[in-house]
């Protein structure tokens, strides 16, 4: 050591480094294989922004993941798509947003992840600010349910004004929102639900609503415009009965669905 030197400067480049808590594992299972450690913090590359979260969201396909890997590979890895919080810094080309500014979306699944830390980065273009009227922890369960409700109902099926619709699973994380952006874009919703979430979803907008394990719906529905389904099991089968010709299903749920093209042709629905 020289007299020129500082403890500083003797300490290794790795201890330098900033430094971020984050729930990790290392092995595939069960929330018990969660755990708290301690990695370096990401740096924001070519239109990526770096986020301090404040709330991040946790779906089914998290859980998934942390048991099989299925869609990251093999542990280490660190989950979490939902996110909601702060743009601490910001890479080359960045102009939309500013340190300071709060934000929330969807990481680019799959590729992307690690919400569960304390900081991530990911590409400018799947963030949005946040509204004032929604706090952290609801912007970081909104984008994945959300996106899906809007991606089912608006990309795939184009309600309009007029339309009717069926969401099953009218209770859910998708299916709550579905229903809402059903009736903004002027839809006459039926929304099926168990018998302690009717009030609820009628709250949200639902113009009928069904117990589905009191009723069966095919026969208390018909000519429907559009049928959500986010159930799976045999709803997407019996659904088919209540479109008219020219209707569409959409199922989050791909294993109910896949076999059943032929039928759905057969009826005039797609």
């Amino acid at each position: 050591m020289t007299q020129t030197q500082t403890m500083e400067e003797m300490r290794p480049a790795e201890e330098m480094e900033p430094r971020m808590r984050a729930i990790s594992q290392d092995e595939l299972g069960g929330p018990e294989v969660l755990k708290l450690v301690t990695l370096p913090v990401p740096e924001p590359g070519v239109s990526q922004i770096l986020l301090r979260v404040r709330a991040a969201g946790v779906n089914p396909i998290d859980g998934m993941n942390r048991q099989t890997g299925a869609f990251v590979g093999n542990p280490p890895f660190v989950l979490g798509w939902d996110v909601c919080g702060e743009v601490a810094g910001v890479g080359p080309g960045v102009t939309l947003y500013e340190p300071g500014d709060v934000l929330f979306g969807l990481l680019p699944f799959p590729q992307y992840h690690g919400a569960y830390a304390e900081y991530v980065v990911g590409p400018t273009r799947v963030f949005a600010r946040k509204p004032d009227r929604l706090s952290d922890v609801e912007a970081a369960a909104m984008p994945m349910t959300g996106l899906t409700a809007w991606q089912a109902l608006v990309d795939t099926a184009a309600v309009s004004k007029g339309d009717k619709v069926v969401v099953i699973g009218a209770a859910g994380g998708i299916g709550h929102l579905a229903v809402q952006i059903a009736k903004a874009r002027g839809a006459h919703v039926t929304a099926l639900a168990s018998a302690d979430n009717l009030e609820f979803v009628r709250r949200l907008g639902a113009d009928e609503v069904i117990d589905y394990d009191a009723t069966d719906f095919t026969q208390a529905v018909g000519d429907q415009d559009v049928v959500l389904d986010v159930v799976g099991g045999d709803y997407p089968a019996r659904a088919l009965s209540v479109l008219k010709r020219g209707g569409i299903l959409v199922s989050t749920q791909p294993p109910a669905v896949a076999w059943l093209a032929e039928t759905a042709a057969g009826r005039g629905v797609r």
